[in-house]
C-alpha cells in the first residue's frame, strides 16, 4: 500500500531517500493520517500542513539530541510517526494508547510536554540556557504558529531571546489559522510580511553592490547598518522580529522540501536567535479540509470520502445552549457582550458573533488579556460574558482575582469544558476550577444539571451586579428532571428525587444524570435515596444541605472535578462547622493528572458511573449491618 512510509521507521531512514521519494513519501504520510484520523479521532489539518517542513527538520537535525519543542503539540503527528510509533495510530487518544499531544514518557524524541499554545518559545530558550551553561552545542527548535503567536506569553519569550541572543531557532508555522481565523495586529503584520517576499533579496542586493565599490565597499557593509535599517524600513512593512533582536529569513514555501532544508542548513550557522517564517497551508492534500480547515482542526471519527462525522451530532451541546442563551440576553440587554480568546465555535459564540458583531470582541489566544479586557468594560457599566474552556482559564487566575473579583465587577465567565473531556488528557481536563475558583471572594460560582438549567443561570447572571462564574461539561446537554420550575434564587438548589432517609446524594451540575441512575438502583435494592441539585457551588444551599443532613443516615457527593478543594470538601466543611458527625463520601477525581481516553471509561475507571457508585454505597451499608451483626453478639 505504501512504497516509502513502511521503510521509515527512525528519522535515519530518511536520509536515504532522494527528493523526489521525500515527494512520494509526503503523499504517503497524508494518505495514512486522513485513513487513521478518520477511525481514531483527532487533530487533522494542523498535521496535514507540517509535513514537509516535519520531514525537513528531521533530515537536517538529529531529534534525539537536538530538541524539537511543538507549541500545542497537535500538529506532532507526523514527528511520532517519523520517530517510530506509526504502528500505534490505531490507538491515538485511545485509553492507554497514544497520546494526541508530546509526550516525553512516550518518546526520547519527544522532550516537553505540550497541550497550551505559546509556551515553546519560552521553553526552548530555557533549554537553550542550560545548554550554553553545560557548554553543549546541540540545537533547540521552538515550532509555534501564527495563531499561538497572539499569546502574550509567546511575546515575553521573544523579548528575553532577543537579549538573551543564544543560539535558538524558531519556526513560524504561518497558515493564517488557529483554530479559528486569526485576528489581531500580530495576524495582520504577519499577512504583510506574506506579500512582501522580496525583502531578503532586495537587502542581498544592495549589500553585494556596496561591497564592490573599490577600497572602501567591504567596510561600508560593516558599518551601513543605517542603510541597511532604511531598506528595511521602506521595503518591509515593519521589521519588528530583527528589531527584537532575532535574524529573520523567509517567507518560505513550507510545502517545498528541498527550500525547507536549505532553510533550515542556513538557519544552523546563524548565531543568536533566528526566526524562519514558513508559509503551509493547512489540511493540505485534503481537499475537504483544506476548504474548511476549522471543521477538520479536531474531529471526531468521520467517513473519508464525504468528511461527516461517523456519530450522531445533532444533540445541543452546553456550548449551543449558552450561545443561544446569551444570544436571547443581548436582546433584552444592550450592555451585554461576549468575549472568546480565540474560540467562537468551540465555545457556541459563532450564532451571537453574527448576530451582534459590534458586541462580540475575539482578542486571539490571550486569556489573561480576556479577563482584563472584560473587566475594563464592566467597569464602564458593560456586562461582559467570558465563554472560556476551563484549562484554558487557568491561564486568566490572576485576573479574576486582581482584575475581576477584587473591584467585584459584573463579569460573567462561562467555564466550557469542566469536567474530563477526554481524549485530548492532561493538558485539557477541567478538573481544577472549582478549587481555584471557589476560594475566591465576591464571586458566585453556579454549575447546571442540564441545558434548561444552563438557559436560566446565564439569565440570573445577567442581573448579577457582581462576578459570576457558571461551569459546564463538554457533550449533550441533556435533561435530568422536568422544566425548570423557577427562576434561579442565589445560593438555593434543588430536590432532584425524594427516595427516602437512609442516602442524600449531593450531585453536582451533570453528575446528576448519574446520581438519578444511582438512586433508583439503591431502590431496586431497599435503599432509599434522595438526590440533590445543589446548583450553587458558591454561596453554598447552606439550608437544604443541613437539612438532608440530619435527616437522612448517610452522605454522599459526586463531581466531576478533583477531590482536593472541590465540592464535596465544600459540604464536609460546612457539616463539620454544624457538628454533624456523619459518614460522608466524596466522589471524586483522585489527586493526580487523569490520563486520556473515553470519558465514561475514565469515570468508571475513576469510580464515578452509576454503577460503580452504587456498588460502594451497597458495599458501604452491607458492611455497616455486620459491624451491628458483631457487635451485637
Amino acid at each position: 500500500m505504501y512504497k516509502y512510509l513502511n521503510q521509515i521507521n527512525s528519522p535515519h531512514d530518511l536520509r536515504r531517500l532522494k527528493e523526489t521519494e521525500i515527494e512520494v513519501l509526503s503523499k504517503e504520510i497524508r494518505r495514512f493520517l486522513i485513513n487513521s484520523v478518520s477511525k481514531t479521532g483527532g487533530h487533522l489539518a494542523s498535521n496535514l500542513g507540517v509535513v514537509e517542513l516535519t520531514l525537513a527538520m528531521h533530515t537536517i537535525f538529529d531529534s534525539l539530541r537536538d530538541k524539537f519543542i511543538w507549541d500545542v503539540g497537535h500538529q506532532s503527528y507526523v514527528h511520532k510517526m517519523i520517530t517510530g510509533r506509526r504502528e500505534d495510530f490505531t490507538t491515538l487518544r485511545q485509553y492507554k494508547g497514544l497520546s494526541g499531544f508530546p509526550k516525553r514518557k512516550e518518546s526520547f524524541h519527544d522532550h516537553f510536554d505540550t497541550g497550551h499554545s505559546s509556551t515553546s518559545i519560552s521553553a526552548a530558550l530555557g533549554m537553550a540556557s542550560v545548554r550554553d551553561l553545560k557548554r553543549e552545542d546541540h540545537s533547540i527548535v521552538a515550532v509555534i504558529g501564527d495563531g499561538a503567536l497572539t499569546g502574550g506569553m509567546a511575546f515575553e519569550a521573544l523579548n528575553h531571546a532577543g537579549q538573551n541572543k543564544s543560539n535558538l531557532l524558531v519556526i513560524l508555522n504561518d497558515n493564517e489559522m488557529s483554530i479559528s481565523q486569526n485576528v489581531g495586529g500580530m495576524s495582520n503584520y504577519l499577512s504583510k510580511l506574506r506579500t512582501t517576499p522580496m525583502y531578503s533579496k532586495v537587502k542581498g542586493d544592495v549589500e553585494n553592490l556596496i561591497s564592490q565599490i573599490p577600497a572602501i565597499g567591504k567596510t561600508m557593509v560593516k558599518t551601513a547598518e543605517k542603510a541597511k535599517d532604511a531598506i528595511k524600513y521602506f521595503v518591509v512593512p515593519g521589521v519588528f522580529f530583527e528589531e527584537l533582536g532575532f535574524t529573520y529569513i523567509g517567507p518560505i514555501d513550507g510545502h517545498n522540501y528541498n527550500a525547507l532544508c536549505k532553510a533550515l542548513k542556513q538557519s544552523k550557522n546563524i548565531s543568536g536567535p533566528v526566526l524562519l517564517h514558513v508559509l503551509t497551508k493547512k489540511g493540505k492534500g485534503y481537499s475537504l479540509a483544506e476548504a474548511s480547515p476549522h471543521d477538520f482542526h479536531g474531529v471526531s471519527p468521520f467517513k473519508v470520502d464525504s468528511g461527516k462525522p461517523l456519530s450522531n451530532k445533532d444533540k445541543v451541546t452546553y456550548s449551543d445552549v449558552a450561545g443561544k442563551s446569551l444570544i436571547e440576553l443581548a436582546e433584552e440587554d444592550q450592555r451585554v457582550v461576549s468575549i472568546t480568546a480565540a474560540m467562537p465555535a468551540g465555545t457556541g459564540m459563532t450564532g451571537f458573533s453574527q448576530r451582534y458583531p459590534h458586541r462580540f470582541f475575539d482578542v486571539g489566544i490571550a486569556e489573561q488579556h480576556a479577563v482584563t479586557f472584560a473587566a475594563g468594560m464592566a467597569a464602564e457599566g458593560y456586562k461582559p460574558f467570558v465563554p472560556i474552556y476551563s484549562t484554558f482559564l487557568q491561564r486568566g487566575f490572576d485576573q479574576v482575582v486582581h482584575d475581576v473579583c477584587i473591584q467585584n465587577l459584573p463579569v460573567t465567565l462561562l467555564v466550557d469544558r469542566a469536567g474530563l473531556v477526554g481524549n485530548d488528557g492532561e493538558t485539557h481536563h477541567g478538573s481544577f476550577d472549582i478549587s481555584f475558583l471557589s476560594c475566591i471572594p465576591n464571586l458566585t460560582f453556579m454549575s447546571p444539571k442540564d441545558g434548561k438549567e444552563l438557559r436560566a443561570m446565564i439569565k440570573y447572571a445577567g442581573k448579577v451586579n457582581g462576578p459570576v462564574a457558571i461551569r459546564y461539561p463538554r457533550g449533550s446537554a441533556g435533561e435530568v428532571a422536568s422544566e425548570l420550575g423557577e427562576e434561579i434564587i442565589t445560593g438555593k438548589g434543588e430536590i432532584v428525587y425524594e427516595g427516602g432517609k437512609d442516602v442524600v446524594i449531593f450531585a453536582l451540575g451533570h453528575m446528576n444524570d448519574v446520581g438519578l441512575k444511582v438512586c433508583r438502583s439503591l431502590q431496586e435494592q431497599g435503599i432509599k435515596a434522595t438526590l440533590v441539585n445543589p446548583r450553587f457551588i458558591k454561596p453554598l444551599d447552606e439550608y437544604l444541605i443541613l437539612q438532608q443532613a440530619h435527616r437522612c443516615k448517610r452522605i454522599y457527593t459526586i463531581e466531576d472535578h478533583i477531590k482536593i478543594g472541590g465540592f464535596g470538601t465544600q459540604v464536609l466543611t460546612l457539616l463539620n462547622d454544624n457538628q454533624i458527625n456523619k459518614q460522608v463520601k466524596i466522589f471524586a477525581l483522585p489527586d493526580m493528572f487523569v490520563e486520556h481516553g473515553n470519558v465514561e471509561i475514565l469515570h468508571d475507571f475513576y469510580g464515578l458511573s452509576g454503577e460503580k457508585i452504587t456498588e460502594s454505597i451497597i458495599a458501604d451499608f452491607v458492611s455497616n449491618a455486620s459491624e451491628k451483626m458483631m457487635m451485637s453478639r
